[in-house]
């Protein structure tokens, strides 16, 4: 069977990925649990999306039992090493294993470098970048405000402050840092279960590249949560943790 992603400049995928559509009070079918480790022993390990920290899974963390581990750019406001420099900080945080690997946009790209670790038994890719498209700043910005219009007021507070916190050089180099990695060719490699998640009203991983990112990897699949945008974690941490409790 053919399958096109919809996504003109995403790579063109492999197979069709699974597709679940929920709003934030239904729980997906389960998405490809590990054998023999239930999703209750398996701890969950979140990072930070760009500019954000902690509080940016705060009301997700309420939910569920989970652990944050900040990275430069990623609530750090520390100088941003290469990618894989990152991906080796994070793979020091994992801890003996097993765990359940959670990114948030930018950061899926250092999640997906870590991915293959044998201590990870699934990955989570909330709003995973970089869509081929926006790899430059000018395919950014419009793309950035049309889907910054979707996201509810009340959190501007709470993000804004995160992004003061981190601070605009980090974000800035985090960004130049991960943007050119191609997310798509490491998950190829990566075998465990992969659950990529985007809300239906984001622009920065719209539907077509959602896809593409889900077919990449062997077994992969897309959530798409209604009414979201990419700041899930803040403004849909129910129907998150009800992906990640289906893992």
């Amino acid at each position: 069977m053919s399958f096109h992603s919809g996504c003109r400049g995403c790579p063109p995928p492999r197979r069709d990925p699974g597709h679940t559509r929920i709003s934030g009070s239904r729980a997906p079918p389960e998405a490809g649990r590990p054998s023999g480790v239930s999703s209750s022993e398996v701890p969950y390990l979140l990072v930070p999306g760009l500019g954000l920290d902690e509080r940016s899974s705060a009301r997700l963390r309420s939910l569920l039992t989970a652990r944050v581990v900040r990275l430069p750019g990623m609530g750090e406001a520390a100088p941003v090493p290469d990618l894989d420099v990152l991906a080796a900080r994070l793979s020091a945080g994992l801890g003996e294993g097993p765990v359940v690997l959670v990114g948030h946009s930018q950061s899926c790209q250092v999640v997906a470098a870590v991915a293959r670790d044998p201590r990870v038994r699934a990955v989570v890719l909330l709003g995973p970048t970089t869509d081929p498209r926006l790899r430059t700043a000018r395919g950014l910005v419009g793309r950035w405000l049309a889907t910054a219009v979707r996201e509810p007021v009340r959190i501007v507070p709470a993000v804004l402050a995160q992004w003061w916190s981190t601070g605009p050089r980090a974000m800035t180099a985090l960004w130049r840092r991960a943007a050119p990695d191609r997310i798509e060719d490491r998950l190829r490699e990566v075998r465990v279960p992969v659950v990529v998640v985007r809300g239906t009203r984001d622009r920065l991983c719209d539907a077509g590249w959602a896809r593409a990112v889900a077919a990449s990897a062997p077994a992969g699949r897309l959530v798409e949560i209604d009414g979201g945008a990419h700041l899930l974690p803040m403004t849909h941490p129910a129907a998150v943790a009800d992906v990640l409790r289906a893992i």
